[in-house]
């Protein structure tokens, strides 16, 4: 079983929903985790709002920052990886707003040469903005509050907030790649080590966390389904720029094709981790 987890919380440029992922991870009923934000370049909002938090949550909590160099999410969380001292990591989008019982429920999943791809709730642009401007603490709803959010039109579905005990069934999907993200994906800090984590060649919107899942299947660790036990409630945002995803898709095919299981550009290729403040002017978002 994992002893300290980290929580790497990728995000760019939206402070509101970074507090309300952070809000969410402060109520967790598994205090043994870390957090450290791999924050792709973005301006000083986002570093007061993790300020604000810090002194309230009752974690650790680490900023870990690169520059806006346009969408790198790949480089900035292996730099979160370098800035990590769990021998667990979960990876959770700072749009990701988690379930008091997240870290809890990953834990408990976690096993030897495995990794577990979880899911989420995706919410409406109408639901979202409601949660980010009027304080709405949709963690803490339970299953007859999301389905009345789901007869409104809030949610998009409630499958993931149920919590069924699966057993062997999570094991099912154990060499599929297709239709993991790095939203809500656990994996042990030596099978990071052992594929040197995410792939920085990836750059622009896309395909990422493909990438990994495939090298790190090909590695010899396997899937475990989280499902109906570490979904996430996902803040609604518009679609990213998505010109970068014909290169990336070039990138994933070669790589699905090759054997190989190590990154181009890994976390082996990065020095220590810049743990920085955020600019004095904030960019204009990207995504």
């Amino acid at each position: 079983m994992a002893e300290l987890i980290s929580v790497i919380v990728s995000t760019y440029n939206r402070p509101d929903a970074l507090a309300a992922a952070l809000r969410g991870l402060a109520r967790q009923t598994d205090r043994g985790f870390e957090v450290v934000i791999a924050d792709d370049g973005s301006g000083p909002d986002t570093a007061q709002a993790i300020e604000r938090r810090a002194a309230a949550s009752g974690f650790e909590l680490v900023h870990v920052w690169q520059a806006d160099q346009g969408f790198r999410a790949a480089e900035i969380r292996n730099r979160a990886v370098l800035g990590s001292r769990g021998d667990y990591c979960i990876f959770l989008d700072g749009d990701c707003i988690p379930r008091p019982d997240f870290v809890a429920a990953h834990r408990k999943l976690a096993e030897p040469g495995w990794f577990v791809a979880g899911n989420r709730i995706l919410l409406s642009p109408a639901l979202s903005e409601r949660i980010l401007n009027e304080g709405i603490e949709a963690e803490t709803w339970s299953l007859t509050d999301l389905a009345r959010a789901r007869l409104n039109g809030g949610v998009n579905r409630l499958a993931p907030a149920l919590r069924l005990p699966l057993g062997p069934l999570r094991r099912l999907n154990r060499r599929a790649w297709q239709g993991v993200r790095s939203c809500n994906l656990a994996v042990w800090r030596r099978d990071l080590d052992r594929v040197d984590g995410f792939d920085a060649a990836f750059s622009g919107w896309g395909l990422e966390d493909s990438d990994i899942v495939v090298r790190l299947l090909r590695s010899g660790v396997r899937r475990k389904d989280g499902r109906f036990s570490t979904g996430v409630l996902h803040l609604w945002h518009p679609e990213a720029d998505r010109s970068s995803l014909r290169d990336n898709q070039g990138r994933l095919d070669e790589v699905i094709t090759a054997t190989r299981i190590r990154a181009m550009r890994g976390v082996s290729s990065l020095d220590a981790p810049s743990v920085s403040e955020a600019p004095a002017a904030s960019p204009t978002p990207r995504r």
